[in-house]
């Protein structure tokens, strides 16, 4: 039924978004972007060549969205769409009905990677599907950072030397923040880090951490009552400390699982959306850092 209503609305979309074009009407480029860490690289990388707008609102939970005929108008009509393929099923099917010739798919970038590093076996989740938060991971992060870089470069070669150059730098940020993360996890008392959703392999795969997650990919899912006398059990077993829980979805299940092993919760932010308006990508990943450092017992 969605897919029917889909194709009803898509003229009406068309209509809504056919005046922006793929600019703006000072000129920039018009990037449309599928959620918060996309967003984040786009202006970063576009500065003030670019136009972003991003199809998640603020304090959204973005796996499920559901785009309204105009945002389906602008998938159409911009410059370019970044987004990440098999993460938010109803910009998938947008893009390829309406934007597949001038868009970004962050998913192929880390797929290049995964079969140059012989590695997409490690980010399968408990429920066997694949880990899309490669954001979490900033050496993962840097690589797609690189190649939108290129990818803004070849929508509007007029500025691709600046969009290089604004790739480059960020580049060099997330090799700091990198180092920061490896420095400060290196010397830890535990390495599991139990979670309420199964949205950090990357970043513990990169830091020699093993997540131990109540919940699979989605982050509404309910646990079985095995699942959670499994991680329970596991989290007893390890002295965990902390249970962590993520912004965007309710606690309760973290708190539950607390209150049987002793342990207190915290927060754990997965970065697909900023619930504060002056937070970003960075000032969340330290605080995500300090939040990992505290709760494993590491020391520098």
């Amino acid at each position: 039924m969605r897919r029917r209503l889909f194709a009803l609305l898509l003229p009406l979309a068309f209509v809504a978004g056919c005046g922006s074009g793929s600019a703006t009407e000072d000129g920039k480029l018009a990037v449309v972007t599928a959620f918060y860490p996309l967003q984040f690289l786009s202006e970063r990388i576009g500065g003030d060549q670019v136009s972003v707008s991003n199809l998640t609102k603020p304090g959204a939970e973005p796996h499920d969205i559901e785009l309204t005929p105009r945002q389906v108008g602008d998938v159409a009509g911009a410059g370019l769409v970044v987004y990440l393929k098999g993460f938010q099923p109803a910009v998938d099917e947008a893009v390829a009905q309406e934007g597949k010739d001038h868009a970004f798919d962050a998913a192929s970038v880390v797929s290049l990677l995964a079969a140059t590093e012989d590695d997409d076996h490690e980010h399968e989740t408990a429920e066997g599907g694949m880990d899309p938060h490669v954001w979490l991971d900033p050496v993962r992060f840097a690589t797609i950072a690189d190649k939108l870089g290129e990818r803004l470069g070849q929508a509007d070669p007029e500025h691709a030397a600046d969009y290089k150059a604004r790739a480059t730098a960020l580049h060099a940020e997330l090799d700091k923040l990198n180092t920061e993360y490896a420095t400060g996890l290196k010397t830890c008392a535990r390495r599991e880090l139990v979670t309420s959703h199964e949205a950090f392999h990357y970043l513990a795969d990169r830091y020699d951490l093993t997540e131990v997650g109540i919940t699979g990919i989605s982050p509404e899912a309910e646990p079985s009552p095995q699942r959670l006398a499994e991680v329970a059990r596991t989290a007893k077993e390890t002295g965990t400390t902390t249970i962590f829980f993520e912004t965007l979805v309710s606690p309760a299940v973290a708190e539950t699982i607390a209150r049987e092993v002793g342990a207190k919760t915290a927060v754990l932010d997965p970065l697909e959306g900023l619930t504060d308006s002056n937070a970003d990508y960075f000032s969340v990943m330290r605080a995500n850092l300090t939040a990992i450092t505290t709760a494993l017992g590491c020391t520098a």
